[in-house]
């Protein structure tokens, strides 16, 4: 109706930043055409997309994440959004407890949080889940057997040949060791700071191997437990920091033999803690980072 208002926060994780709505009070009639309004830098909030904090659905879960890519299409995971849900619940007074459960797209996550002296979120934890290995599990369709994982995959694109590894954290990641590309002769490959990634990533995104498109990192190791990183996210283009995407950077760097199994990932936003348990190609990954508050509005439907 004309002259209806919703309120709603602005909330970032290292620059990853999305407007949240309170789905206890409120409910979105057409989610995906408010997350291309609200998400426009120049007329509307700004921001990566829109995630709404809903109802759970399951008994034991405190809230349910409905993630929208600035492009309206529907995201299954966000691994700096869901940080911000669990400070937004905690800190608003929706759950109490310092163990969180959030159900998403891509499964239920639990979230361990850490406050600070005024009892507000400072920092959360994220279970993220196993990673999906498998070429089917990413989904990655390059005419290989589907229960085999996608490792080193040449992908040749404009004259360079890129070496990508295909991992799922409940979305698609295309991980490439940037400084393991190669280049015609006389080319000089840019170094990470410099890629055209508004060139670059578009034609990941939507390469025909990715029939759900693809979230791509490129990547470069200061050394076995630090990473540098830029991501081209499905959806919302170059954002300052992928939480999926770092600890897809991660995995893929240990199946490579060229990160350990803890390290930092150091995004243009800021820095991630990423730690995958366990051994082999078996564990859950854990994200640690921040989560921020910016400020709360009423926004005219």
């Amino acid at each position: 109706m004309p002259g209806m208002t919703v309120k709603f926060t602005k909330m970032h994780g290292l620059g990853n930043d999305y407007v949240y709505i309170n789905g206890f009070e409120t409910t979105i009639e057409d989610p995906a055409e408010l997350s291309r309004k609200v998400s426009d830098r120049n007329f509307g909030i700004g921001s990566d997309g829109l995630i709404l904090i809903q109802p759970p659905d399951e008994a034991g879960s405190h809230c349910r994440m409905e993630m929208y890519n600035a492009d309206g299409s529907r995201g299954q995971m966000c691994g700096n959004g869901i940080r911000c849900v669990a400070k937004y619940v905690h800190d608003h007074g929706i759950a109490e407890e310092r163990e969180l459960r959030v159900e998403t797209d891509a499964g239920t996550k639990k979230l361990l949080i850490e406050a600070n002296a005024a009892g507000k979120v400072s920092e959360v934890a994220v279970d993220m889940g196993a990673p999906g290995l498998k070429r089917g599990e990413v989904p990655l369709t390059d005419g290989e057997d589907a229960e085999e994982a996608a490792i080193r995959i040449p992908l040749e694109m404009e004259g360079l040949l890129f070496q990508l590894t295909g991992i799922s954290m409940g979305n698609p990641h295309a991980v490439i060791r940037l400084d393991e590309t190669r280049a015609p002769e006389g080319v000089e490959l840019p170094e990470l700071g410099q890629l055209p990634l508004e060139e670059w990533g578009p034609r990941f995104e939507n390469h025909p191997w990715f029939p759900e498109r693809v979230n791509t990192e490129f990547v470069v190791p200061r050394s076995r437990t630090a990473l540098d990183f830029r991501v081209w996210e499905r959806g919302s283009g170059e954002t300052l920091a992928c939480g999926t995407g770092a600890c897809a950077a991660v995995v893929a760097g240990v199946l490579n033999d060229w990160c350990d199994r803890e390290a930092v990932v150091h995004l243009r936003g800021g820095d991630l803690k990423i730690r995958w348990d366990g051994s082999g190609r078996d564990g859950n990954v854990w994200m640690t980072g921040p989560a921020t508050e910016v400020y709360s509005g009423e926004l005219a439907l």
